[in-house]
């Protein structure tokens, strides 16, 4: 056990120890510590207990972990743990999300534009041609394209994607060993040179009901805005939906007629105010403010003339190397204070040196 890996795939492994256990144990505990750390310790972590630390002192799974690490090697895997600045810093905003990740791919999964593209396994012709229609008005704004990978919208959302010339990432409920639907593996391989499939789950899990949740939440907590296509008034692009409002993310959902049930989620999502009503691709990139901007010589005179207090200076930095960001990224990213972030953020706005975008996103004027 000299890996320090495989401490970080056990504790994924450790019963009743979920995401959010495991995250709070590691504020106080590196993985390695975690599995060596005396009884007295464990128990005395707030929010642990005994049944926890019980789960922990008497984990036996160490050869799974092994297991998988062997897999990972072989196959060129690549493991993001949430500390790892590759991981989808996106995620670090939703309560739940996975303290480790799999990913065979080539995208960069924290890039500046994501969407989630969700809907019905069981689409209707009006479904496929708005999901179509919607990949090829995104297919020159640079956008990385994440869904499921199930039957129905998921597949056409990753096919057109891969034949706009879109990068497009799709999330599994089970381990990397294999690809659920199984038709969908060819598909799958191209996907890896052009996007890339992420999963939390390891080697040997199952594509079981209880896991499409979990993958939905990563769909919509590492992206900036998820999309329902077509759905049902249940269903899993629902859920995926509310995981989406629940992080505070944006949420567009296509209309349909109020008498096809193939649409009434959609029509529910936009009648409750849980999702804005879209027509097209050009709307959402002009929402999003992922259209592009023209560059005036205002801007140039502003930046010459304004005199900048050092944290103002610090989040203009920022922006001018990452395009957009938001406010959380801005505090983490610029080291200082949240109050600090938020009173540079307002002078700017008031000096009209950045702007304000949907999404809770800022950019450069």
């Amino acid at each position: 056990m000299e890996h320090p890996l495989m401490y970080r795939i056990a504790l994924t492994l450790v019963p009743n120890i979920g995401p959010v256990i495991a995250r709070m144990l590691l504020q106080h505990l590196s993985p390695e510590a975690i599995f060596t750390e005396r009884r007295s310790v464990l128990e005395s972590i707030e929010g642990l207990g005994k049944l926890r630390a019980d789960s922990i002192l008497k984990f036996n799974g160490f050869s799974q972990a092994e297991r998988e690490l062997v897999f990972i090697e072989k196959h060129g895997v690549r493991p993001l743990f949430l500390t790892d600045a590759d991981y989808p810093q996106r995620l670090l905003n939703c309560y739940d999300a996975p303290v480790l990740l799999y990913y065979k791919g080539n995208a960069d999964l924290n890039q500046s534009k994501i969407v989630a593209v969700v809907g019905s396994r069981l689409h209707t012709e009006y479904g496929r041609q708005v999901c179509e229609q919607l990949i090829h008005d995104l297919q020159d704004s640079g956008v990385l394209v994440v869904s499921g990978l199930a039957y129905g919208i998921d597949s056409l959302v990753h096919r057109s994607s891969l034949k706009a010339g879109l990068q497009t990432v799709g999330v599994l409920a089970h381990g990397l060993d294999k690809i659920y639907p199984a038709d969908h593996l060819a598909m799958a391989r191209e996907m890896t040179g052009q996007g890339g499939l992420l999963t939390e789950f390891v080697t040997g899990t199952k594509p079981d009901r209880h896991h499409f949740p979990s993958r939905n939440r990563i769909v919509a907590g590492m992206s900036d805005t998820t999309v329902v296509v077509e759905t049902e008034i249940k269903g899993g692009s629902m859920i995926t939906a509310d995981l989406a409002n629940g992080y505070y993310k944006d949420v567009f959902a296509f209309p349909g007629k109020i008498s096809d049930k193939k649409s009434s989620g959609c029509n529910h999502l936009i009648k409750t105010n849980r999702a804005q009503l879209l027509t097209d691709g050009k709307q959402l990139l002009e929402t999003m403010g992922w259209a592009p901007v023209k560059k005036t010589v205002k801007k140039q005179t502003r930046e010459l003339f304004i005199e900048l207090s050092a944290e103002e200076q610090a989040i203009v930095t920022l922006l001018q190397e990452r395009q957009q960001a938001d406010i959380d990224e801005l505090h983490l990213r610029s080291g200082l204070s949240s109050s600090r972030v938020a009173v540079a953020v307002l002078n700017l706005e008031m000096q009209q040196v950045i702007q304000a975008l949907p999404g809770k996103m800022y950019q450069l004027l």
